[in-house]
């Protein structure tokens, strides 16, 4: 697989959704970080791209702790609005693990300040908006990741 795509604890089905139906399109493996704030089943997620569940490959952890426990070695680069280095600043290579926070505050603080030195922004032109939507970050992110490794 190119890239990994991470979700920690993502709440919204219509996000985790079209993450999936991105990782599935860009040939990237979707790593879901529980609790989620919504069941796998759910009618929003399947509406999203759930029909397309069954080809895609993801991987489940009961929190975050398993995570960082199976994957201590990959390199990894976590996306924030608090990150100071941009998105395209990213040294992707294959495989590498783009780690994404959930909807309503991004990444957990310890690990904001156990990264800092890995934590990247999508810079945002405007002073009127906070954050992308996540669906929307991690698409960015993925594309341009895929554009050194092709």
């Amino acid at each position: 697989m190119p890239l990994n795509i991470v979700l920690i604890e993502p709440e919204i089905p219509n996000n985790t959704g079209n993450i999936g139906r991105l990782a599935l399109a860009t040939g990237s493996h979707l790593h879901l970080v529980k609790p989620f704030g919504f069941e796998i089943s759910d009618a929003r997620l399947k509406r999203a791209g759930l029909d397309y569940w069954q080809h895609l490959s993801v991987t489940y952890y009961e929190n975050i702790e398993e995570f960082f426990s199976i994957n201590k070695d990959k390199n990894m680069a976590f996306l924030s609005s608090h990150g100071t280095l941009n998105h395209w600043d990213i040294p992707f290579e294959n495989d590498m693990f783009l780690i994404f926070g959930k909807e309503s505050v991004g990444l957990p603080k310890p690990i904001l300040e156990k990264h800092a030195d890995k934590l990247y922004k999508i810079p945002l032109f405007s002073e009127h908006v906070r954050s992308l939507n996540l669906a929307n970050a991690v698409s960015i992110v993925v594309y341009e990741g895929l554009k050194p490794l092709n």
